[in-house]
């Protein structure tokens, strides 16, 4: 009872830090404290697994231990999902089970990886207390029976964290064979309009604004005579029921939810450093492009994991694609995840096939290791599969696993994960500390700026239907990997002079600060591209009251005219150096100003002979507006390759799918597309791993 009174008053302080305001977003180091201190650069990737103890008889543990270690896995996963395992009644705690496992473990010479049980409340806390669940847009609570479907504003439901939580930091946060914490799973950040969360949601505001006339002019609330009289008033915005409501109303919705998971999360954090020993580091593994939630809001945290499943239904590139993977999945969570902290893994990469597409088919033969090469190649620390045993029951039946149903098998995924752990032990011994990348190579550093609010804001108002925000981001870093361009996804916080190149796709929320950093960027050298939808919007979602865009128009030396938008059909044509290209989805039309190039014009439509694309030297630098959407790309790339070429930087000609990337003194080039692909590496290069042509879902790595 001791130890329970003293929780109720932590929980007391930390619950005013779970409804206080997220600070400003942290700035990030290339290589930070966390990679030194948890990675030692010569350990290059560590492979691991997830094992679930509980779903399996005490008597086989010792085998898939050993079985683990056998296959070249270093470390493993374990408790995410535990928690009524853990606290099998309220109030009273079972880790005898969980003991043993985690001493199996450490006798087979694998680390573990402990797990905050959060995700999975247990059956006699919903029956006790169903005020735990979130309530959904349609009204209705979700119920015990699932996952992540927690109130993260309940007190109840924190109450029973911190003491779960607490309980396990206890247990093992100084036992030498924990080598880090994972908080949660998946945080997702899906919206609750419970009673705790609405009440959350109004001190979120009332910490924002102040008072509620400021709340009532940044929600321009006199539209539709939306105005409030009081904080109480406000309701969280729920665009499922109601048309037309405030898109200023939803985007501080979204905020509010962002920073409420991390809120959690970052408490977590707290929770476990009273207990842990500095050496176990404490993330989480965000799903890789997560639209709810923000992963830089979670500043607390040693650095941030991410999970992927490239192959889900998608059709991928050519005929062979949808067993290839998504091409551009791993190198986003490489370039953001790692650029956050300084340092990350994937903590969840699909072994095989899975479970909870539309359509599931099998991973073509070799593509798991190419994604594990495609990770490592990234700069991750280490790489994780979701799960060692494919499970016999539950909603994940079909999900494979390192071994199949027999428990002993390795799965064809499995055997790729083997290889990889193998080859990585062969690649520490090749390692050169003093290696470095080459200069042409440094020399053409780019970063994509990206901020999760855009994509809240856009996708809430995207004036037509054909507009796809991470797909519009995800054409520019294809386009800098097809030049073979060292690629971070980076936050506004952040020194941009460390990048030749800085692209800000769709930046349509920005301020005069903003702006002015761009300028300054540009005047001392860098070459910024801006694409459309950038300046529309203040950061309340509001409009300026000045002309289109009008903080960016000195910047880019044009003036916005307005925006066009054709439907699904539409034969939109645009020219440059006397090639056509196609569009219908968005066209800004520019008319740039005396001293201002203009790279592409418009060939049809009522503004024919106008401008889609400006290029204009300001300082040392230069800025390029890219105006229209083209169909396939093909525009943006050769804009962007005269970019780069004005800048003096020289660039490669990698075909779609193909990633080549440097790392530790290692080249690494992996093939998405269907069809064989020429690398050419250097004459006298030491090929490691693969052979020419690169053929798809293989990997060539060279030195």
């Amino acid at each position: 009872m001791k130890k329970l009174r003293h929780s109720s008053r932590l929980t007391l302080v930390l619950l005013f830090v779970l409804t206080s305001p997220v600070l400003a977003l942290p700035q990030s180091p290339a290589r930070s404290e966390a990679a030194a201190r948890f990675f030692p650069a010569k350990d290059l990737m560590r492979v691991g697994v997830y094992y679930y103890p509980e779903h399996w008889p005490e008597g086989e543990w010792d085998r898939d231990f050993a079985n683990i270690e056998r296959l070249g896995f270093e470390f493993v996963h374990m408790g995410e999902f535990a928690w009524a395992f853990m606290e099998p009644e309220e109030g009273r705690f079972d880790f005898a089970w969980l003991d043993r496992a985690v001493e199996l473990a450490a006798r087979h010479h694998l680390k573990v990886i402990l797990c905050t049980p959060t995700p999975t409340p247990p059956a006699w806390m919903a029956e006790k207390y169903p005020e735990i669940f979130l309530v959904g847009a349609d009204g209705r609570r979700r119920e015990h029976g699932s996952r992540g479907n927690n109130a993260l504003a309940d007190p109840a439901y924190l109450r029973f964290t911190e003491r779960v939580v607490m309980q396990l930091a206890s247990r093992y946060g100084k036992n030498p064979a924990v080598w880090g914490w994972q908080l949660d799973n998946e945080p997702g950040a899906p919206p609750d309009y419970g009673p705790s969360a609405q009440a959350a949601f109004r001190d979120w505001l009332r910490a924002r604004y102040q008072t509620i006339d400021v709340l009532n002019r940044e929600w321009g609330a006199a539209f539709w005579s939306l105005k409030y009289d009081d904080f109480d008033q406000v309701r969280a915005p729920n665009p499922t029921l109601l048309y037309g409501v405030s898109p200023h109303a939803v985007l501080d919705f979204r905020r509010f939810t962002a920073d409420q998971t991390a809120k959690f999360l970052n408490w977590q954090a707290a929770l476990l450093r009273r207990y842990t020993v500095p050496a176990q580091f404490i993330t989480t593994n965000y799903i890789s492009t997560t639209g709810s939630s923000d992963p830089r809001r979670s500043g607390d945290l040693d650095f941030i994991s991410y999970t992927m499943y490239p192959v889900g239904g998608g059709r991928g590139l050519g005929e062979d694609g949808f067993r290839l993977g998504w091409p551009d999945g791993i190198a986003f969570a490489n370039a953001f995840y790692k650029n956050i902290k300084g340092a990350t893994g994937v903590m969840e990469l699909q072994p095989g096939q899975v479970n909870w597409a539309y359509i599931n088919p099998q991973p073509m033969p070799g593509v798991v290791r190419m994604w594990l090469w495609h990770a490592f190649a990234g700069g991750l620390s280490f790489a994780c599969n979701y799960r060692y045993r494919q499970p016999l029951y539950g909603s994940e039946l079909y999900h494979y696993g390192i071994v199949r149903t027999d428990g002993v098998t390795p799965s064809p995924g499995g055997l790729e994960y083997s290889q990889v752990a193998r080859e990585m032990r062969e690649l520490r011994a090749k390692y050169d500390p003093n290696a470095r990348p080459p200069a042409n190579y440094l020399a053409r550093r780019t970063a994509i700026l990206w901020n999760q609010e855009n994509l809240w804001n856009i996708d809430y108002q995207k004036q037509t239907g054909l507009w796809d925000t991470w797909g519009h981001m995800f054409r520019y870093l294809e386009i800098a990997k097809s030049f073979g361009a060292p690629l971070d996804i980076i936050s506004e916080g952040q020194d941009f002079s460390s990048y030749p190149v800085l692209v800000a796709p769709a930046y349509q929320l920005v301020d005069e600060e903003l702006v002015r950093k761009w300028t300054s960027y540009v005047e001392q050298g860098g070459h910024l591209v801006l694409t459309c939808r950038t300046g529309q919007k203040r950061r309340n979602g509001q409009l300026w009251e000045a002309a289109w865009a009008a903080p960016i128009r000195p910047l880019i030396g044009a003036e916005v005219s307005f925006f066009d938008l054709l439907l699904e059909d539409g034969r939109g044509e645009v020219t440059m150096n006397g090639t056509a290209y196609q569009w219908n989805v968005w066209a800004d039309v520019l008319k740039p100003n005396e001293g201002t190039e203009s790279l592409a014009k418009y060939a049809n439509q009522f503004y024919a002979g106008q401008t889609a694309v400006t290029y204009r030297r300001l300082g040392k630098g230069s800025v390029t507006y890219v105006g229209v959407q083209t169909k396939d790309g093909r525009l943006e790339k050769d804009v962007l390759r005269e970019v780069y070429k004005r800048a003096g930087l020289t660039t490669e000609d990698y075909s779609q799918g193909v990633y080549v990337d440097w790392r530790d003194g290692f080249w690494v080039a992996v093939n998405y597309s269907s069809k064989p692909a020429e690398i050419n590496p250097p004459k006298g290069a030491e090929i490691l791993y693969g052979s020419q042509p690169l053929k798809p879902a293989d990997v060539l790595v060279w030195r």
